[in-house]
C-alpha cells in the first residue's frame, strides 16, 4: 500500500469517529470534559485495538461460530473499559455521572476509529477504492455504533451508580458489561453471512439503540447525590 492509500485509510476511519465524537459531547455542555483527556480517551480506544487483535485470533483458533463471536464482543469491551478506567475514570475531572458515558463512548470511538481503518485497507490494498468507500460508510453507519452502544451502556451503569459504593459500583459495571457483551454479540452474529435485508434489519435496531442511548443520557443527567441525613431536611 502506498503512502497516499494508508493516509486515505486513516482519514476515512478517524474523521467519521471524530464527528460522532463531537455529536456525544453535545450532551454534556453544562460542564464540558478536557478536550485533552478526550483525546486521551480516544487514542487509548486505538491502542485497545492492537491488545484486541492477538486475542481475537487466540480465540478464533479455539471457537468457531456464535461462541467465538460472543468472545470477540467479550475481549473488545472489556478491553475497552480497562482502557477508559486507566485513562479517566481516576481522574479530577470524573466528577459527574454524565462523565462516564462520555469517556466509554469517547474510548469506544476511538477503537472504532483504528478498527474501521484497518477494514477501509483491505480493499485498498487490492486497489478497490469503490469497494473502500462503501466499506467505510456502512462502518460509519453500523458497526461504529455498535461500539459507542455497547461501551455507552457501560458509562450509563457506571453513571448511576456514581454517587454509590464500591460494591454498587461494581455491580453496575458487570451488569453493564453483560449487557454490552451481549449486544456487540448479538450485532456480530446477526451481519456476519447476512444478506443486504438482514444487514439493513441489523443497522435498523442498532439505531433504534441510539435513540434509546440519547434517552439515557437524560436519565443519568437526573442522577443526584442522596442525602447523607434525609431527616436532617424534615421540617
Amino acid at each position: 500500500m502506498t503512502v497516499t492509500g494508508f493516509v486515505y485509510a486513516l482519514i476515512a476511519g478517524v474523521v467519521p469517529s471524530l464527528i460522532w465524537l463531537f455529536f456525544w459531547t453535545r450532551e454534556d455542555t453544562d460542564q464540558p470534559e478536557p478536550r485533552s483527556l478526550l483525546m486521551g480517551c480516544f487514542l487509548g480506544g486505538m491502542c485497545a485495538v492492537f491488545l484486541a487483535i492477538p486475542a481475537e485470533k487466540s480465540a478464533a483458533a479455539l471457537l468457531s461460530g456464535p461462541s467465538m463471536y460472543a468472545w470477540w464482543a467479550g475481549i473488545e469491551e472489556v478491553l475497552k473499559f480497562v482502557a477508559v478506567a486507566a485513562i479517566a475514570l481516576h481522574s479530577r475531572h470524573y466528577d459527574e455521572p454524565i462523565d462516564a458515558m462520555i469517556y466509554t463512548i469517547a474510548v469506544a470511538l476511538g477503537f472504532a476509529a483504528l478498527e474501521n481503518t484497518l477494514f477501509v485497507m483491505g480493499p485498498l490494498t487490492s486497489g478497490s477504492l469503490s469497494v473502500s468507500i462503501t466499506t467505510g460508510n456502512m462502518r460509519f453507519i453500523g458497526a461504529t455504533l455498535v461500539h459507542v452502544v455497547s461501551s455507552g451502556l457501560i458509562g450509563f451503569f457506571l453513571g448511576l451508580a456514581f454517587y454509590r459504593g464500591r460494591f454498587a459500583k461494581f455491580l453496575a459495571w458487570a451488569v453493564g458489561l453483560a449487557g454490552a457483551i451481549a449486544i456487540h454479540s448479538a450485532f456480530n452474529i446477526a451481519i456476519v453471512g447476512a444478506g443486504v435485508m438482514d444487514t439493513l434489519k441489523a443497522f435498523g435496531w442498532i439505531w433504534g439503540a441510539v435513540v434509546i442511548m440519547i434517552i439515557l443520557f437524560e436519565e443519568v443527567k437526573a442522577v443526584k447525590p442522596r442525602l447523607a441525613n434525609p431527616a436532617a431536611t424534615e421540617v
